[in-house]
């Protein structure tokens, strides 16, 4: 059954975990803005001696994610993060090292391969595979241009390195690699993933052995999924990504769509 802890809080639940792993984006911040409840929640999970992982979705290394924290005002706390570009990129460096990449995705995702942009070329005909950080910027809006501009590229493998389909910036909506990633097997690409809810990243972002884990997040298909598939319970944040869905069509139903399973809801992240 699913509990509403929108009265009662996370402090009424976390005694019973010993490690949270809490998106960012849809949590945290809202791409602009810290929420100030959310970060409440990590001074008291902090007092309490509980062990967080600020698990992102973002295609960029730990430390460019940290600097946008820290912009926003977040200055404590910054050791927790871990990011799937960072995992990408170690998958990479082992496993790519000396292979040509395209990238598809905005300029300003650089920092993703600046360790190795020796092997970048601008020719995708060019590549030995393709690094999916998002879309380009003069095509972010037009998913049907990317199925005809990688039609002749599916023998190459695209290395995603954000599985997040859409994320709201704000009020605005936007398209995420996860989407261009989807769309290339469509057409019978093969993608290798980095993010939830893929199991490597939480292997690499923490020990999980024999710990009682709590995934809290705003997305079914990433934060809800990949403690699905991790046999972890899950606290979803309904006034995240799904809260149009959610006022349309309860959330009950919502989840059902979504063939998901979750323990907790809140409409944000609260003590």
């Amino acid at each position: 059954m699913i509990k509403n802890i929108e009265l009662t809080g996370l402090k009424s639940i976390a005694s019973e975990y010993d490690l949270f792993f809490i998106d960012i984006w849809g949590v945290i911040h809202n791409g602009i803005k810290l929420n100030d409840n959310a970060v409440k929640v990590l001074e008291e999970l902090s007092k309490n001696d509980k062990k967080f992982v600020l698990l992102t979705n973002a295609p960029r290394p730990n430390l460019t994610v940290v600097n946008t924290l820290k912009k926003m005002g977040l200055n404590k706390f910054l050791e927790t993060v871990f990011t799937s570009g960072e995992a990408s990129l170690r998958y990479i460096l082992e496993n790519f090292n000396n292979k040509k990449f395209f990238h598809l995705g905005p300029p300003r995702d650089f920092d993703l391969f600046k360790k190795f942009e020796n092997h970048k070329v601008n020719d995708i005909d060019k590549s030995d595979y393709i690094l999916c950080s998002g879309l380009f910027e003069e095509h972010e809006n037009d998913l049907e241009y990317y199925k005809n501009y990688l039609s002749t590229q599916i023998s190459k493998k695209m290395i995603c390195t954000n599985p997040d389909l859409i994320v709201d910036r704000g009020n605005k909506r936007e398209y995420c690699a996860g989407s261009i990633a989807k769309l290339f097997e469509e057409i019978d690409g093969e993608v290798i993933y980095f993010g939830k809810p893929y199991s490597p990243i939480y292997k690499l972002a923490a020990n999980i052995e024999n710990k009682k884990i709590l995934c809290i997040g705003d997305n079914l298909n990433t934060d809800i999924k990949g403690a699905m598939t991790q046999n972890f319970d899950s606290l979803l944040i309904s006034g995240g990504i799904h809260r149009h869905e959610i006022q349309k069509l309860s959330i009950e139903n919502v989840i059902k769509n979504y063939d998901a399973k979750i323990n907790y809801f809140q409409s944000e992240l609260k003590w």
